[in-house]
């Protein structure tokens, strides 16, 4: 993601410890965070973050994957104590919000799509005998971007 997309640093779940990570990549603390996975991730950003951070909540993978969850919930333990502390905002964003956002939104990623200035890297794995595979491989990590079954 470095190298394709020309990100800063990556951060990668199991590689080593989230906190550990988010150091080496933001020693000076984190100061806007979009965030689509909640959980612990969500957990040492709230460490990590400089002082005024603010944080853009758009999912919350760590619920939608859990394998205890159902999917519809995503808990995570925040120490409100460092929100005060470093005034972190803190602000949920969804799609559903303004439904007039879209066709801007379309035109405009199609626009930087056509122009090159942003990729959209894809896998395409051919049969729907390859869903449960593909499926497989996307909770692995084994992809980079969106995984498309083609029927």
């Amino acid at each position: 993601m470095v190298s394709e997309l020309g990100y800063d640093a990556v951060v990668v779940r199991g590689a080593e410890p989230i906190a550990d990570q988010l150091a080496k990549a933001a020693p000076d603390g984190i100061d806007v965070l979009v965030d689509n996975v909640g959980g612990e991730q969500l957990q040492a950003a709230v460490a990590a973050a400089s002082p005024g951070a603010r944080f853009a909540l758009v999912g919350a993978l760590s619920g939608q994957l859990s394998p205890d969850g159902n999917g519809t919930t995503a808990p995570v333990e925040i120490d409100s104590f460092q929100l005060i502390l470093k005034r972190i905002a803190i602000r949920g964003f969804s799609g559903q919000e303004d439904p007039t956002a879209r066709p801007e939104w379309n035109e405009r990623f199609g626009d930087w799509l056509r122009s090159g200035r942003i990729t959209f890297p894809h896998v395409r794995i051919q049969g729907i005998e390859n869903g449960p595979r593909a499926l497989h491989e996307v909770m692995g990590g084994q992809h980079l971007g969106t995984v498309i079954v083609e029927l």
